[in-house]
């Protein structure tokens, strides 16, 4: 948990290692280790960590550790790793129930997880997990253009990723999808955009969640641009991309632009607040033919690590 997090850290708390911003103020729970996955070209995360699943006996030892030390100021909690839904359902409803009985006033337990997985794993077993208390899922869209989800071996189809998210929806779940500006470097931002938007109008997620992709070190897209094979989209082109994805949107979530990687601030209702975010976007293309300092500024976030 981010409150008291050293405290657990002296008595040997396995803490996941990734958690999206939104879970800044949660107790972080690990329940697997690394990915299942792990190929994705553009991803730098969980390299050289060989995939595990957590004991169930171990799992349920941290979340009493966590008790002893936080009980009551729980709110909201995070599972971990990569794709907590490949755990067997029986073991990851102990899990919950253990999470709800120790701490009696949660208000949210929200979860990485794969679309592939998601698709897969029968309807029946999904509302069991929800009705046990996993409230949100967040999943890796990235992309919902076909060619690009092949090249970034994003290891799911748009068809697979449109089936996993109505069955989320269906079985109750939050749903938010993550979003990779720029994936599609310098060359296929065009359809990188109207790909994704053509996916997230027939899944209608809760949220949207938007990152700039930045090349790192240790993935292979990273190898691929040091080598000249991949040109990462300028400021102006994901700021074009941007526009075309909210401008082919046609859903009713929530859009946002919560991480450091993002170029503009965007966060909105749809389709209430297109329009005005389009408008923001349409200034700040603007404000780079014209102002040098936005230009440098917006350059340098090209160049940021540790993300």
């Amino acid at each position: 948990m981010t409150i008291g997090r050293f405290g657990l850290r002296r008595r040997q708390y396995d803490f996941p290692p990734y958690r999206p911003p939104s879970e800044a103020n949660s107790l972080l729970l690990r329940v697997t280790r690394g990915c299942p996955w792990n190929r994705c070209t553009f991803c730098s995360m969980y390299k050289g960590m060989k995939f595990e699943r957590r004991d169930l006996e171990e799992v349920l030892e941290d979340i009493s550790m966590a008790r002893e030390l936080y009980s009551e100021r729980v709110r909201t909690v995070f599972i971990g790793d990569s794709n907590s839904l490949v755990l067997k359902t029986e073991d990851l409803v102990k899990i919950l129930n253990g999470l709800y009985a120790s701490f009696p006033h949660i208000e949210r337990v929200t979860s990485y997880a794969r679309a592939k997985t998601i698709a897969k794993k029968p309807l029946e077993e999904l509302k069991k997990i929800f009705e046990a208390g996993l409230n949100r899922l967040h999943v890796g869209l990235e992309t919902g253009d076909r060619e690009l989800l092949a090249e970034i071996d994003k290891g799911a189809t748009p068809e697979e990723m449109i089936e996993a998210g109505r069955k989320a929806k269906e079985a109750g779940f939050e749903y938010s999808l993550y979003v990779l500006l720029g994936i599609g470097g310098e060359e296929k931002w065009e359809q990188h955009a109207r790909g994704t938007a053509e996916v997230l109008n027939q899944i209608d997620p809760h949220f949207i969640r938007v990152r700039t992709f930045i090349p790192q070190p240790n993935s292979q897209l990273y190898e691929a641009m040091e080598e000249g094979k991949f040109h990462p989209a300028s400021p102006e082109t994901v700021l074009k991309e941007t526009r075309l994805l909210l401008k082919e949107l046609q859903v009713t979530s929530q859009f946002l632009s919560d991480h450091i990687s993002n170029l503009v601030p965007l966060h909105g209702k749809l389709p209430e607040d297109q329009e005005e975010m389009i408008r923001l976007i349409d200034e700040v293309l603007k404000g780079l033919q014209e102002d040098r300092l936005l230009r440098e500024e917006l350059e340098a976030r090209r160049h940021l690590t540790s993300l």
